[in-house]
């Protein structure tokens, strides 16, 4: 018979003295008495009620309420001790009058036993109520440890990373002393503050898998907004630290409204054991202090490890690609080991360059969920013999190009990063008419240098709610690091304008966002593009902040034939084009897209190739939706000469 067998046969042996006629608690049973014991290790019992700091009275209540469950016959006895056949539960009347040292604190909704959920009452009238034991505390009694049932709903249990940077691993080892070592601090409220959730709750999880405790990840939508809900999940959670030491890790992203956010902070003040927030920054918890760390985001060098780890032998094969991904995504611990296991599966199977080519399309599915709640990706394979523009433009575009790829050379390996982070973002204005091809680039950019194209509008962005903006750019742009994306901020007019002289409030406002959105440009890794229509309409001093200022021009005549030679797909049937007539359309590349189009659904519809007379139709439609008319010089020669 095992240590933890003999210890709960003598507390239910006590509990059997004290429920017979007569009883007073000295029965004992025997050592070979053996068929009656619910084998357990070790006395949990006893551990039990020195977690909870349970008096000898609440000790011997939740005996009583575990009695009718695992002892057998203890059902008859209960029932016969009670008077009642029916009476299947132990009452509140029955721990007062049979067990020693009774006192009514015991029942209190503030004592341990309820405060922590140890047993659950049933009934009204308080003597009446029957008394049961919830699952998880039955299950810690048997030995099982597993999650309260409710819990488990509502949670999930994080896995603890193969490995983690250097940056994560220091996080770690604060965390741990804040949580762990706290010693006669108690437990702990910490406010983990970065930008990726995912890292930050890997962290928290290696921190707790030091002391064999788990970790458990609650969205802030998850959380009750109701005192009732919230109080009962409270208790739950308190109840779950004690017994497992389990760190309650709360989610709260940026986008939560301040009801969730209060709601989350309201339980985190409520919970007696550790709870850490995931928060972009602190969240103000009433009655316990809140300690603050911070994890910024892996070095190239730090994602360059992960990836030569995550990899194995196959880092050697891989070097340029491991080299250029460190350089141009920020990826979680979790997400660099998934995607080298999955490289690591095929390597027998592809070839290297093709290994390559999978390594850095997982990279980029792997960046986009957040960015793509945030902004729309533009789908395209456009390339640059789909653009007509004068050389200098083109020139300007392809520098821009070679400075995003080469970004990881000059600024890391070749040290100018060391010299000052300011001004080393890549960005560009592209200024022009619309129909001009200012977005058309922004995809022959993105496709060229192998990433995502988002554009955002900038007029959707812009709040008039003091803060707003510069939080719904903040959020753009953290969500934008992990890829480098390239991003198109359209409609810069909303924004920018000739704001440096500050006449009311709204102007000084204005300038504040104007300025938080080039500070951010300035230092984002990837490559940021803003839009205008009107350059004229954007202050000097802003102007200088920008790197990239390209011109898209009105297309000429010769531009224009060369657009119309180009915008029919090869497979498209056409008959009796004339691309010098066309030509005389005066018109932008973007219109010109269109009235293509448009013609080509007019031809399928008369089965028929697309002619002049398709694409004159298409053209009024054109104009007409512009609203500019169409000239008597535009329109000669349009139609078709007659066939003969």
């Amino acid at each position: 018979m095992t240590a933890g067998q003999s210890a709960l046969g003598l507390h239910f042996a006590h509990l059997r003295s004290l429920l017979r006629p007569g009883g007073n608690g000295n029965e004992h049973v025997s050592s070979d008495d053996s068929s009656t014991v619910t084998p357990i290790q070790g006395d949990r019992v006893a551990s039990l009620a020195q977690r909870f700091g349970l008096s000898d009275f609440e000790r011997d209540v939740l005996l009583l309420a575990a009695f009718t469950e695992l002892e057998p016959g203890g059902v008859d006895l209960v029932s016969e001790a009670q008077g009642d056949v029916r009476l299947r539960k132990p009452t509140v009347a029955l721990a007062l009058s049979v067990l020693p040292n009774a006192h009514w604190s015991a029942f209190a909704t503030d004592g341990p036993l309820r405060t922590f959920e140890l047993i659950e009452l049933e009934g009204r009238a308080l003597t009446a109520r029957t008394m049961s034991l919830p699952e998880r505390v039955l299950h810690f009694l048997i030995g099982l440890d597993s999650p309260d049932e409710m819990l488990s709903l509502i949670s999930r249990r994080i896995g603890v990373p193969e490995t983690l940077s250097v940056t994560s691993q220091q996080i770690v080892e604060e965390l741990d002393a804040c949580l762990f070592q706290s010693g006669a601090n108690g437990p702990q409220v910490v406010a983990l503050c970065g930008p990726d959730p995912t890292e930050k709750a890997a962290v928290v999880a290696a921190a707790a898998a030091r002391w064999n405790a788990p970790a458990y990840l609650l969205d802030v939508a998850s959380v009750p907004t109701t005192s009732q809900d919230r109080t009962l999940i409270a208790r739950c959670w308190s109840r779950e630290a004690i017994l497992s030491g389990a760190v309650l890790v709360l989610d709260v992203t940026e986008t939560a409204t301040p009801t969730e956010a209060q709601a989350v902070a309201s339980l985190a003040g409520a919970i007696h054991g550790h709870v850490v927030m995931l928060v972009p920054e602190p969240v103000p918890v009433r009655h316990r202090p809140v300690l603050r760390l911070d994890l910024p985001r892996p070095t190239s060098a730090e994602q360059r490890d992960l990836w030569v780890a995550a990899l194995g032998p196959l880092a050697e094969r891989l070097n340029g690609t491991v080299q250029r991904v460190a350089e141009h995504f920020t990826l979680g611990s979790g997400a660099i080991t998934t995607i080298g296991a999955e490289a690591r599966r095929a390597e027998r199977s592809v070839s290297d360059s093709r290994l390559s080519a999978a390594v850095w399309a997982a990279c980029r599915r792997q960046s986009r969920p957040k960015l793509d709640e945030l902004a729309q990706r533009i789908e395209g394979s456009a390339s640059w013999e789909d653009i007509v523009l004068p050389a200098p433009q083109r020139e300007m575009l392809r520098v821009l190009m070679a400075q995003v790829s080469h970004r990881g050379t000059v600024y890391e390996r070749w040290g100018f990063r060391s010299k000052g982070a300011r001004g080393l973002g890549i960005n560009a204005l592209f200024a022009g008419q619309s129909g001009t091809g200012k977005t058309l680039a922004a995809e022959i950019l993105g496709n060229a240098l192998d990433l995502d194209v988002y554009r955002i509008d900038l007029s959707s962005v812009v709040s008039k709610w003091i803060g707003e903006t510069e939080k719904n750019l903040r959020r753009v742009f953290d969500a934008a690091e992990d890829g480098c994306a390239v991003l198109l901020f359209d409609e810069a007019d909303a924004l920018f304008g000739k704001r440096s002289e500050v006449k009311d409030s709204h102007d000084r406002y204005a300038n504040i966002e104007v300025s938080y959105l080039l500070q951010r440009m300035e230092a984002y890794r990837g490559l940021a593009i803003l839009t205008t229509n009107l350059k004229s309409h954007i202050d000097e001093a802003f102007l200088r902040r920008i790197r990239f200022i390209v011109e898209f021009p009105f297309p000429g005549l010769a531009e224009r034939r060369m657009i119309w030679q180009g915008i029919f797909p090869v497979a498209t049937p056409t008959e009796g084009l004339d691309l010098d007539r066309l030509a005389q359309l005066n018109i932008p590349g973007g219109s010109i897209r269109n009235i293509a189009v448009n013609a080509a659904f007019i031809a399928a519809d008369a089965g028929q190739p697309v002619g002049m007379r398709h694409v004159l139709t298409a053209a009024r439609a054109e104009y007409a939706k512009v609203g500019k008319p169409i000239t008597d010089g535009e329109l000669r020669g349009l139609r078709e000469k007659p066939r003969g």
